[in-house]
């Protein structure tokens, strides 16, 4: 008997996602728990996997549809069914006889063949335009597609900069600036004369109004619960690195030859799960009617990526080697920008990290994830007069400041906190025992 499979439940409080993309074809064998589509979340595109094995007998919806939790998006056939038996399992389950074959939608690019050429990507290969049942689609985001098509923007003219050549939001501003700022520059006329400025018309708005992507929306909702309904508080502290970044230096010369490569941000991590041991009542989230304390360390990192910032969590850093953090942070960036975090890996964690170092920024307050009780913001580490035994002298230093929940964390536990970090910091070697 055919199989309907649903759109899953991939975000606990989502009512719908996006399905970005199909990973399998009608005629596919699948097994169960194989990854068979993208889905588009609040946080991050995932890889749905089959809950059943069989042929794909049909596809329902085309890439870059909303589609509630719940509803048909695919059905499997067993050897022997026809069309008909599909229909009959579609219209018991309550869905229609939509296809994924039907024809294509106004947003789908034309065939290749009246294409005049293929997009280059960023490192200079040629993107292959996307097959779906002999449909050609190009490889853009369903954000970039959507707002394409709002916009009257030509996808299949432009160059993404997203992995791959992946077509993002960013790119389609672009063009679509691009085309208004043509649009709108008069011709030249020989007769005109350029010491007579133009007579003064009505003046016009020009801005864009970019759709909310579902990632936009959560966070915008998220952060507004957070910043309206948590009791937030900030304590700052300014560290000398000095020594941190001496130690650095040592590890990546000595491990040079086995490819081990540790970043600030590594070391600055390793420091707050330790300092997270030190003082454990910091190391807790708020549950409603109780506060949940944590006997890991597991942290999440902020990393910022062209649909938007991802917080996959780091679990059990505290027991993590610098060589292994290496690996599992340097994984996580990769995947966050290919989009191939795991709804999974963003799930949970008891403190968050968020650095914007490198761009320069010197201090800055974040707004706290809930129901976690604490993130810290790190600034950019640089060079600043300081005063040593009545003595004025230079050091790197980095501005740090911890937004913490007052329901769960007291002035004095958070100024503890900080005061341990800072220690661990300035005397690095405590950070690798």
């Amino acid at each position: 008997m055919a199989t309907i499979i649903t759109m899953p439940a991939v975000v606990a409080d989502a009512t719908e996602a996006a399905l970005q993309d199909w990973l399998v074809s009608v005629g596919d064998t699948i097994t169960s728990g194989q990854p068979i589509a993208e889905i588009e979340t609040e946080k991050a595109t995932v890889e749905m996997q089959s809950e059943a094995g069989g042929t794909i007998g049909r596809l329902l919806v085309e890439p870059g549809t909303s589609v509630n939790v719940g509803e048909p998006i695919a059905v499997l056939v067993e050897a022997g069914e026809d069309e008909a038996s599909i229909d009959r399992q579609i219209a018991s389950a309550g869905g229609g006889n939509g296809t994924a074959n039907a024809p294509v939608p106004e947003d789908t690019e034309a065939p290749a063949t009246e294409r005049e050429s293929k997009p280059v990507a960023s490192d200079g290969a040629i993107v292959e335009p996307e097959q779906l049942n002999g449909q050609t689609r190009v490889f853009g985001s369903p954000l970039a597609r959507k707002m394409a098509k709002d916009l009257g923007v030509d996808l299949s003219a432009l160059l993404g900069s997203g992995p791959n050549g992946r077509i993002l939001r960013g790119d389609v501003e672009v063009a679509y600036k691009q085309q208004a700022t043509q649009a709108d520059t008069p011709p030249v006329s020989a007769k005109s004369d350029p010491a007579v400025p133009p007579a003064a018309g009505p003046v016009e708005e020009t801005y864009t109004d970019v759709p909310l992507s579902g990632m936009r929306k959560a966070i915008a909702r998220r952060l507004t619960e957070s910043k309206t309904s948590v009791p937030h508080f900030y304590v700052s502290v300014d560290v000398e690195m000095d020594a941190l970044l001496g130690l650095r230096r040592q590890i990546n010369t000595d491990g040079a030859a086995s490819g081990l490569k540790v970043t600030v941000n590594d070391l600055v991590l390793k420091a707050l799960a330790g300092a997270l041991v030190d003082v454990p009542e910091a190391n807790a989230s708020w549950q409603g009617n109780s506060i949940r304390r944590y006997s890991t360390v597991d942290i999440s990192v902020a990393i910022a990526t062209g649909d938007g910032l991802l917080t996959p969590v780091v679990r059990g850093l505290e027991s993590l080697s610098m060589t292994s953090l290496g690996k599992v942070m340097g994984d996580f960036k990769e995947r966050s920008a290919a989009g191939r975090i795991r709804q999974q890996e963003l799930e949970g964690g008891s403190f968050s990290l968020t650095n914007l170092g490198m761009f320069g920024t010197r201090e800055f307050s974040a707004i706290l994830n809930p129901p976690q009780a604490g993130i810290l913001a790190v600034g950019a580490a640089e060079q600043r007069p300081v005063v040593r035994d009545g003595q004025l002298a230079v050091a790197t230093v980095m501005s740090c400041t911890l937004s913490a929940d007052h329901r769960v964390i007291d002035g004095a536990v958070a100024a503890q906190l900080l005061a341990a970090f800072k220690r661990r910091i300035e005397n690095p070697l405590s950070i690798l025992l």
